[in-house]
């Protein structure tokens, strides 16, 4: 034994860590093959990081919640003594919002990823972005709280309840809160920030034309790597207001706000708290996940910080912006329109702009000795609210009507961290707002007591196909979108501009199919969105039923229809499916595969990687491609809900080859005779080691009715996926 730990000791041996399999350093199958399809964003459904069980339910957690209590305890926090880190001016409620605004502020409209709803801030990157620098702090100044109160408050939750008790701790009124937020156990990894492989790239890397922010890269809205929103001291760092205002415009466009929200949201979250930069940003240690483990996930270390405020680095801009950096009031306009501004320099050396000639008065104090006067600062941002034309004018709204401007912004900053959160059928808690919200995509309560076998009878007698109530059903719901919730079957807005003009939902044929289920749901008392669903499960069962299985699509009524009057057009615009793999459908040719983009509608349906196989095979069987289309349908009785598109696929007496840019030929090996064409997505069922060993359990046998027990569990997962009053 002595002698096994000495050669273990011995320096010049090799080290008995078996290094790749079991750390970090070993190549990927990404790194050796990095054209190889990336499953990794379906994993992310993957229950098995969850400590807390498949049978835990946070929303029976939140029942046992006292809130009253909790609201107590974190309103006392921001005005209690912690040794270990300072607050500004003895209150935490700057920190505690940036907390809160920083993990809602990834959120974007495009697809709907990132925002508050998971508590994914606790992870790489976001926990170590340049922006987020001390919001390490301000999560463990909150750990006391969440350990007292456990499993019954998320850190999602927490995290956001804390920016909304800062607020009202510093005298605003906030509009409301929604509990139900579930946290991650792991970083959504793929979540795509940019291709920049350093922090704070100059932003032309992510424009076509920086001078155009709408030339940005899709589905990106911050402006540089590892930023929430815009540089501070101006665009790549250069102060320009004007230019400052074209991209914060975009990029608060992006994520869903438009110029009286962009401006109040400036303006409220710029009246409280400070920016810290007071010293040497050089000597800063490094962020949490470049730490190492004395530092025990805090980073930014900073050696000059002597217990003081006033000493803090974090953006390297130094200053309040208002008078009472504590106080919910009106002075940020008083200070930003009642002086002239200049170019200055903060003791870390960035750029920011400093009143001329202030009175010592209305001066802030500093942030640890009350007894002294500082200069405040205004941002680039800041300035282009004075010197854009349209921000200038909203600001001077604000400031003839304060009761306006604080109601409007308590509005946007709702928004801001529920934005991601979907209906409000979702939100939990006492202090939940009545009011519905355009934004919030409102849907009705639904009927729930008409006769649903005569509706199906009257469906199933119509002269309409397997395939067009499949396709109608499977379009309906297709535009769900787990990011944040928006989208799905109910509400039947696809029958509502815009959806009912999009190109992906063939208005033709849908015109068609609606004209069939209108007057039936009207006839039985039944919501259309009920019946459009209960037409794809009629459409499943029927082609189930040609494939020899008799089965009987689960269903649960309650779904209502949305009025033009609840739906804000413009912003489903966004949820326009520019492709469909499950329908074999491209609306143009991208940059990116069609395989990859099937992987994207994916995982915003929620899907794994075998659902998603299982869809697939179906919807080719049952002839739902876009037009008609005959790629990948592999089969000779199309309308039967078989295998055998797995069957086709892996039969070995197939030769394949490619005839376009996506198009293949499977021809007979030994008469050369096309059999069958495909495109990409079907494929690559075939060609991906994952996606093939799916694709070989679905094709045996023995499989049949698995795999029609399985399309259809499917199929009911994806109809049901807006019904959060299953949950």
């Amino acid at each position: 034994m002595d002698a096994n730990l000495d050669e273990l000791n011995d320096g010049d041996r090799k080290c008995p860590v078996m290094h790749g399999g079991l750390t970090a350093t070993g190549a990927t199958v990404m790194d050796w093959w990095p054209k190889s399809l990336n499953l990794d964003i379906l994993h992310q459904h993957d229950s098995k990081t969850n400590p807390l069980g498949k049978d835990f339910s946070y929303r029976e957690e939140l029942k046992k919640l006292d809130v009253e209590a909790l609201k107590k305890d974190m309103t006392a926090l921001m005005t209690d003594s912690q040794d270990w880190w300072p607050a500004d001016y003895g209150h935490y409620g700057g920190l505690m919002i940036r907390l809160a605004w920083h993990s809602a502020g990834t959120y974007r409209l495009a697809d709907g990823r990132g925002g508050a709803g998971a508590g994914n801030i606790r992870f790489a990157p976001l926990n170590s972005w340049p922006d987020n620098g001390n919001l390490d702090k301000a999560r463990r100044l909150l750990w006391p709280i969440k350990k007292k109160y456990g499993n019954k408050i998320s850190w999602a939750d927490l995290i956001i309840l804390a920016g909304n008790i800062a607020y009202e701790s510093m005298g605003l009124k906030t509009f409301g809160f929604g509990f139900g937020r579930e946290d991650i156990w792991h970083p959504e990894k793929d979540t795509y920030w940019g291709a920049e492989r350093e922090w704070l790239a100059p932003s032309d890397t992510r424009y076509d034309d920086v001078s155009k922010p709408d030339t940005m890269e899709n589905p990106l809205a911050a402006v540089q790597m590892g930023l929430i929103y815009v540089n501070p001291e101006g665009v790549n760092g250069k102060p320009d207001p004007l230019k400052t205002a074209a991209q914060v415009r975009e990029t608060f466009a992006r994520m869903a706000m438009d110029d009286e929200e962009t401006a109040a949201l400036t303006a409220g979250g710029h009246t409280v708290g400070k920016t810290h930069g007071n010293g040497d940003a050089g000597a800063l240690g490094a962020e949490p996940e470049g730490a190492d483990v004395e530092g025990q996930g805090l980073g930014w270390n900073n050696p000059n910080l002597g217990g003081k405020a006033s000493n803090a680095v974090t953006s390297g801009l130094e200053g309040a912006w208002t008078t009472n950096p504590t106080t919910f009031d009106m002075g940020y306009f008083e200070l930003l329109f009642g002086y002239e501004w200049e170019l200055a320099k903060s003791p870390a050396g960035a750029s920011q702009w400093q009143p001329v000639g202030i009175k010592e008065e209305h001066m802030p104090v500093d942030a640890t000795d009350p007894s002294v006067r500082r200069m405040p600062i205004m941002t680039d941002a800041d300035m282009a609210m004075k010197m854009d034309p349209a921000y200038r004018a909203i600001c001077e709204k604000f400031m003839a009507d304060p009761a306006y401007f604080k109601d409007t912004f308590a509005r946007a900053w709702f928004k801001l961290t529920h934005r991601d959160m979907g209906p409000r059928a979702r939100y939990v808690g006492p202090d939940v707002p009545s009011e519905d919200l355009v934004w919030q995509d409102p849907v009705p309560a639904g009927p729930t007591d008409y006769d649903i076998g005569a509706v199906k009878s009257k469906i199933a007698a119509s002269d309409l196909s397997v395939a067009e109530l499949v396709a109608t059903a499977w379009d309906s719901a297709r535009t769900y979108r787990g990011s944040d919730m928006r989208g799905g079957a109910n509400g039947a807005r696809i029958r509502l501009a815009p959806q009912k003009d999009w190109q992906g939902n063939e208005p033709q044929r849908l015109a068609k199919v609606l004209a069939v289920l209108e007057p039936i749901a009207a006839e039985y008392g039944a919501s259309l969105a009920d019946v459009i669903v209960l037409a794809g499960n009629v459409g499943v069962e029927k082609a189930a039923a040609a494939a020899g299985v008799e089965i009987s699509v689960p269903f649960a009524p309650g779904r209502g229809d949305s009025t033009d009057e609840m739906t804000d057009a413009d912003s489903f615009d966004v949820l326009e499916p520019i492709h469909d793999g499950f329908r074999n459908w491209v609306k143009k040719d991208y940059a990116v595969s069609p395989e990859e983009l099937l992987l994207d509608r994916s995982q915003l349906l929620g899907l794994t990687a075998h659902e998603m196989t299982v869809l697939i095979g179906g919807m080719r069987v049952m002839g739902t491609n876009h037009g008609g289309a005959k790629h990948g349908v592999f089969t000779e009785r199309e309308g039967a809900l078989s295998n055998d598109f797995f069957v086709n696929l892996t039969d070995m007496g197939n030769s394949w080859r490619p005839v376009g840019d996506n198009a293949y030929e499977i021809r007979d090996r030994a008469s050369g005779a096309i059999k069958w064409t495909a495109s990409r997505v079907d494929l690559v069922f075939g060609s991906n080691s994952i996606l093939r060993a799916y694709a070989e359990i679905y094709a045996q046998d023995d499989s049949r009715q698995k795999f029609v027990d399985d399309f259809v569990a499917t199929w009911t997962k994806v109809m049901n996926a807006d019904r959060f009053d299953l949950a």
